[in-house]
């Protein structure tokens, strides 16, 4: 894990800088979500501290309170951690991730398809967005386009692969399309029903972050951002795919292509 570059100030940013930072503070909480907490890397937040690690400086409330619950977290884990504490944060992780015992999935799909389905239209927009850049996911049977992961390594790769204004109008239509929509009710969940409380900081940092990210874009661009009616009736289905009564969904076929 490497330090985050100079931080991005929210007042009229250059634009290259602030990408490049928020591209690699996404990476970083992909990778907080990606995997079970080790040693190594709990060694690298306390070193480095968990806000002095994001290149975009978060000023809402909301961020700050993650902030801090996130630090309380760090805290509560001993330095070094022994074993136990080890096991319990990744039976932890698997409730949350792998095992959906909190009934807050990661993915998508669940929150927004009417009967909580995994693997439902959401994922095959989100895929339709990959596929424009070139991009597939390694193993959609491990891990589906939807995932909180892939979401967040999409929006890295956009905000680092180029830095302009039709780029960030990009990124804030998939944030307002996508991870927006559901986000904050899966933190509120995770927050609720995690006991330790590194992971409820985690998943309140991130909706938080987002949300921060997606207001100062909106500024960047002179263009406030829709409301949440305005979002849903955007992502309404066409009228003549919902007239299709009876034909089924069409055929699923795995995406071919370069992953990142």
């Amino acid at each position: 894990m490497t330090s985050a570059p100079a931080p991005a100030s929210p007042s009229a940013p250059d634009l290259g800088v602030l990408c490049q930072a928020v591209g690699e503070d996404l990476l970083l909480l992909a990778l907080l979500h990606d995997r079970e907490l080790t040693a190594q890397t709990l060694d690298a937040l306390r070193q480095d501290g968990v806000g002095d690690l994001l290149g975009l400086r978060l000023a809402s409330p909301a961020a700050r309170e993650a902030l801090d619950l996130l630090r309380q977290g760090l805290s509560d884990i001993p330095h070094p951690p022994d074993a136990q504490t080890l096991d319990i944060l990744a039976a932890e992780y698997a409730d949350i991730y792998l095992n959906h015992t909190f009934e807050a999935s990661p993915c998508e799909s669940d929150w927004l398809d009417e009967d909580g389905l995994i693997m439902q239209e959401p994922m095959f927009q989100i895929r339709a967005w990959y596929q424009r850049y070139g991009l597939t996911v390694a193993n959609w049977r491990l891990r589906t386009d939807d995932h909180l992961v892939s979401q967040l390594q999409f929006l890295a790769f956009l905000l680092q692969g180029e830095a302009s204004i039709p780029r960030l109008e990009e990124v804030a239509r998939f944030l307002d399309e996508h991870p927006l929509r559901w986000i904050g009710a899966f933190a509120s969940r995770i927050a609720a029903r995690s006991r330790p409380r590194f992971y409820a900081g985690l998943a309140s940092l991130t909706a938080a972050y987002l949300e921060e990210f997606r207001d100062l874009a909106a500024d960047l661009l002179a263009c406030p951002r829709p409301s949440a009616a305005e979002i849903e009736e955007r992502m309404r289905p066409p009228r003549e795919v919902l007239g299709q009564a009876g034909k089924g969904p069409l055929p699923y076929r795995p995406s071919e292509g370069p992953g990142w």
